[in-house]
C-alpha cells in the first residue's frame, strides 16, 4: 500500500457540514476548476463528478493565468483560487502541485513546472531531475526517495480584498525516482514517479488506480469531508 497523508489549513479550517455552518458546496452548484492546465482539470473533474458538481476551467472561461509568487503550494493555491473565484463571481478550486526530491533537498518543489522551462516541456524536466540525482551519486531506490504533493484551495468570491472564505487542503503520496520513463498515461512527472509499494509508475496505472492513492485524492478527500452537503453523500 502507497504511503499518503494529509492535512487542512485555512481561513475556516476545521468547520464541518452540519457543525454550526452551512455546506459550502452542494449537488448542482458550480464551480470554477482554476487551472489551464488540461491533465489536472481532467483529473478534478474525475473527482467532482460523482458530487454533481458543475465544472468549468480557467481556460474555458479565458480567465487570466495570475502570477504564483507564493513560496509555497499553499500560498499558490491560493494566489489561483482567489483570482478564479473574484474573476468569474462563483466558487473556485484551485490545485498547486509538484514532486519533491529528498536528495535535491525538496526540488523541483514549487518550480516543478518552471524546470521544464518556458514551454513546460516534462520531458525535459523529468531529464533533469534525473540528471541532478546523478550528479549526487543517487541510484537505489532508496537513495531516490520523492514525494507528490497537492494543495487544494477553495475561496469564494469575496469583496475589495478578495475572497469572504477559503479553505486550504495539502495531500501527499511516497515512492521512488525511477529511471527511464516508463508510461504514457497521466501527465508531468508521472513516468518517473513510482509509489510506495507498487511496482507501476503513475504514468503506467490505470487513472482509477492512480486517482484512489495520489496526492490529488488525499487533499481532494479532507476537501469533500470539510465542504460538501452531508460530506459529498447524497
Amino acid at each position: 500500500m502507497s504511503d499518503v497523508t494529509g492535512q487542512q489549513s485555512g481561513k475556516g479550517a476545521g468547520r464541518q457540514p452540519g457543525k454550526g455552518s452551512e455546506p459550502l458546496l452542494k449537488t448542482g452548484d458550480r464551480l470554477v476548476v482554476a487551472s489551464h492546465n488540461e491533465g489536472k482539470v481532467r483529473e478534478i473533474r474525475d473527482l467532482l463528478e460523482p458530487f454533481g458538481i458543475e465544472t468549468v476551467s480557467a481556460a474555458e472561461l479565458d480567465l487570466p493565468e495570475p502570477e504564483e509568487t507564493g513560496t509555497t503550494f499553499a500560498a499558490n493555491a491560493l494566489i489561483k483560487a482567489e483570482s478564479a473565484a473574484n474573476e468569474a463571481g462563483i466558487a473556485a478550486l484551485a490545485d498547486d502541485s509538484g514532486l519533491e526530491v529528498e536528495a535535491l533537498g525538496g526540488e523541483p518543489g514549487i518550480f516543478s513546472a518552471r524546470w521544464g522551462g518556458e514551454e513546460k516541456d516534462f520531458d525535459l524536466a523529468m531529464t533533469r531531475v534525473h540528471e541532478a540525482l546523478e550528479e549526487k551519486g543517487a541510484a537505489s531506490p532508496a537513495e531516490r526517495r520523492a514525494n507528490f504533493i497537492c494543495a487544494l484551495c477553495l475561496a469564494l468570491p469575496g469583496g475589495e480584498r478578495g475572497m469572504s472564505d477559503h479553505r486550504i487542503f495539502e495531500g501527499r503520496v511516497f515512492g521512488h525516482i525511477n529511471w527511464p520513463p516508463r508510461g504514457d498515461r497521466g501527465f508531468g512527472y508521472d513516468p518517473i514517479f513510482t509509489p510506495d509499494g507498487h511496482d507501476l509508475t503513475f504514468a503506467e496505472m490505470e487513472p482509477q488506480a492512480k486517482h484512489d492513492m495520489s496526492h490529488r485524492a488525499a487533499a481532494f478527500k479532507l476537501f469533500v469531508e470539510s465542504c460538501f452537503e452531508n460530506n459529498g453523500n447524497a
